[in-house]
């Protein structure tokens, strides 16, 4: 029966939600008819704000990326210090720095994804 309902493009096809490195597609909260390009539907003034959203959680997780980089480049940076007391400093303070970064893009991603999610319910 889902095949069904996925072959008249009653449910979101599949394949058009896919991700790569965990980075969802602009039209993520909007209706997705089945076919050959997922092709988006808008139907209200509300999917406006929706593909805003979805831009915006796009941003966060490619900056959740960028800080998993750099807490690794602050890891390598501490291993390579040898004790060097200036090198574990700066190696601190990247290490710090990235962290905290990593935990504010966490919790603005998962605040996009709960407001979105809100969004879409209605």
């Amino acid at each position: 029966m889902n095949q069904l309902l996925v072959l008249f493009g009653y449910v979101s096809d599949p394949d058009c939600t896919k991700s790569f490195l965990g980075i969802p597609p602009w039209y993520k909260y909007l209706d997705v008819k089945v076919g050959h390009n997922c092709a988006p539907q808008l139907h209200q003034l509300n999917d406006v704000w929706l593909i805003g959203l979805a831009a915006i959680e796009i941003l966060t997780r490619v900056a959740t990326l960028v800080a998993v980089a750099f807490v690794i480049y602050g890891g390598i940076k501490y291993s390579l210090s040898r004790g060097n007391a200036d090198k574990v400093t700066s190696a601190k303070s990247t290490l710090i720095d990235a962290l905290t970064g990593l935990i504010i893009a966490v919790i603005a991603t998962a605040s996009i994804t709960f407001i979105a999610g809100r969004f879409t319910q209605s």
